[in-house]
């Protein structure tokens, strides 16, 4: 009998796991979260609920000693800062939901995250991230082997995408003509159009042959194996793997000079823009930000002078 009642609350507890999942998710979409954002609110939310249900608690009860133990978890399973902050943002988000629709009286993640998460970002002095030179940008394009993953780092490096943006590039979307690609709709780019140099064009007509003959079922410039459009994993892997071999990338070092992602590339992008000489404004527009300024809205800049302005401060990598 005792064994039937505990098969009961565990099945009861996965009903009403799955049932905050889901309305938490719906809430996600009402707000206008991207797919990738909410998907990884949702797999750290998965993660959180089941612990709290193997504790026997439910969300109403969840305190600041709770998430405290559950930070303290997680840091025994050797996550990294950044996963942790990541975590603590979405259990976050969905007690502010929890807190809308009436089910808890307030949000307990608040204070867990001031005192541990944000002091340490506060006090965090190797906040600098890595920033290759030219020179050592041109070794590492030339030393991959590999055409998918080269045209992958050439295209981060020469345009400062984020690497959401460059999955989501479909074929249709690039102009060869005018070197040119018109990125999909993101919530935090501001100008979709971005440029591309010789080398890089070059580079990516390569990658296209390569392409055409796997005949993939989808229109994605770049693809796995598989055939499939890749995903964050595929183009961490295609750029750290081979940052890794020389030296650029130590996954294991806490300092965030030693590693060099994807991420990385769009700090070299703004970096040699900037030294180059180029206007603020043109890298802004480049790189796509908000714009912050009231008046930047009728700066209105011009797309053919920011394309010559780009080919004229864009580096050369001297690809083979």
């Amino acid at each position: 009998m005792e064994a039937l009642k505990q098969a009961r609350r565990q099945a009861l507890s996965k009903t009403l796991r799955q049932s905050y999942i889901e309305a938490f998710k719906e809430d996600c979409y009402q707000r206008g979260m991207t797919a990738e954002s909410t998907r990884r609110y949702i797999s750290c939310l998965r993660i959180f609920l089941r612990w709290l249900e193997a504790r026997g608690a439910d969300v109403k009860e969840v305190d600041k000693f709770l998430l405290r133990d559950f930070l303290s978890e997680l840091r025994q399973r050797g996550l990294k800062q950044k996963t942790l902050e990541n975590y603590f943002s979405a259990i976050s988000s969905f007690f502010e939901f929890l807190q809308y629709e009436g089910v808890v009286s307030s949000n307990p993640v608040i204070p867990v995250r001031k005192r541990y998460l944000s002091s340490y970002k506060k006090n965090n002095n190797n906040s600098e991230k890595r920033v290759l030179s030219v020179e050592e940008a041109s070794l590492l394009v030339n030393s991959i082997p590999y055409i998918r993953d080269k045209a992958i780092l050439l295209l981060l490096l020469k345009t400062g995408i984020r690497r959401g943006e460059l999955i989501s590039i479909d074929i249709d979307d690039i102009d060869f003509e005018e070197q040119s690609i018109i990125l999909k709709q993101k919530a935090k780019r501001s100008n979709r159009t971005v440029f591309f140099d010789d080398e890089t064009g070059r580079i990516l007509k390569k990658w296209l042959k390569i392409r055409e003959k796997m005949n993939p079922k989808t229109k994605a410039l770049f693809v796995n194996e598989l055939g499939g459009r890749l995903n964050r994993n595929g183009v961490y892997n295609a750029v750290t793997k081979w940052a890794a071999k020389l030296g650029f990338h130590d996954p294991s070092s806490p300092n965030p000079k030693d590693r060099f992602s994807p991420h990385s590339c769009r700090h070299c992008f703004t970096t040699w823009l900037r030294r180059s000489g180029m206007r603020r404004e043109f890298i802004q527009e480049l790189r796509g930000d908000a714009r912050r300024d009231a008046i930047d809205i009728y700066d209105h800049i011009d797309k053919e002078e920011l394309r010559l302005a780009y080919l004229s401060h864009i580096p050369k990598l001297g690809v083979e």
